[in-house]
């Protein structure tokens, strides 16, 4: 079949997604331990070459994947998970997809890449199951408490103390002992409900996240004098935190990022302000002055 320069140039556009994405698939597939996610994994990339060779046949050349998309999207479905890094790409995939809504009147196996990838693919995808995700959760319970309350924390602190070490040091305390608290309470929580989730992993999902969210907010007073400055960055660093992991979430679980957030941030947030308020009404009234 004769097709236009224009045409072709779209279809080894298409073919260059295509490869790239099948080798993705693959090498995610190989690195996987499940034996299910590896046969959803493995379905796709055949797909996807699937696919490629389709679009072959009407412009007779081979094309070369995009090295860098394959090990860009492998490092962040190790990082940050499979289902994340999967559900990522195909988003960034949309535009291409639409485009191909322009072909069926011209190439005839369009209709048919079309339904694989509006359907077949994000079913197969919707099947994959990733531990982490199972215990969002516990992580949330981790996350939130920690932002919530120790941005309140640190809040006080800093009005009431005045003292970057002091205030890293009574911080951490309290931020390590909640955790523990946190992590102990979950593991209960957990093996008290009829629930597939292993209390033990709940319990350290749940501590870990509040363990590292405590690192994170108690860096700024350990590395930089000025206390208010410190709380400045605690609270960025807070902020940036609901940002991403909200992200994350909206993407590996297609749930809304925008009222999430907003909800998350402006409670922490929230808090943070009356736990100042408390500070400096303590620090008043009561006459202290460290």
């Amino acid at each position: 079949m004769d097709i236009s320069q224009e045409l072709r140039e779209q279809l080894l556009v298409y073919q260059k997604n295509e490869i790239t994405e099948h080798h993705i698939y693959q090498r995610l597939a190989r690195a996987i331990k499940s034996p299910e996610n590896r046969r959803v994994l493995g379905k796709i990339a055949d797909d996807e070459l699937r696919h490629y060779r389709a679009w072959r046949s009407y412009t007779q050349q081979d094309v070369e994947p995009d090295k860098l998309k394959i090990w860009r999207y492998y490092l962040i479905s190790r990082i940050f998970g499979f289902t994340f890094g999967v559900k990522l790409m195909e988003a960034g995939e949309e535009d291409a997809q639409d485009s191909y809504e322009q072909l069926p009147g011209t190439i005839p196996e369009a209709e048919a890449i079309i339904r694989d990838e509006n359907e077949h693919e994000n079913a197969l995808i919707e099947l994959l199951d990733e531990e982490r995700l199972r215990y969002v959760g516990s992580i949330v319970l981790g996350l939130n408490d920690a932002l919530v309350e120790l941005t309140g924390a640190l809040a006080g602190l800093t009005l009431a103390l005045q003292d970057t070490k002091l205030i890293a040091l009574t911080g951490s305390i309290t931020g390590i002992a909640a955790a523990l608290s946190m992590g102990a309470s979950q593991y209960l929580s957990t093996k008290s409900e009829e629930t597939v989730k292993n209390p033990v992993r709940a319990s350290m999902y749940t501590g870990g996240a509040y363990v590292v969210t405590v690192l994170i907010l108690i860096l700024p007073y350990l590395i930089l004098e000025n206390f208010y400055v410190c709380l400045g960055c605690t609270l960025t660093a807070a902020v940036l935190i609901i940002a991403f992991f909200n992200y994350y979430i909206s993407v590996a679980q297609d749930v809304p990022f925008k009222r999430r957030f907003l909800e998350m941030a402006g409670l922490s947030l929230g808090v943070t302000a009356l736990s100042f308020l408390v500070g400096l009404l303590i620090r008043t009234f009561l006459g202290v002055d460290v």
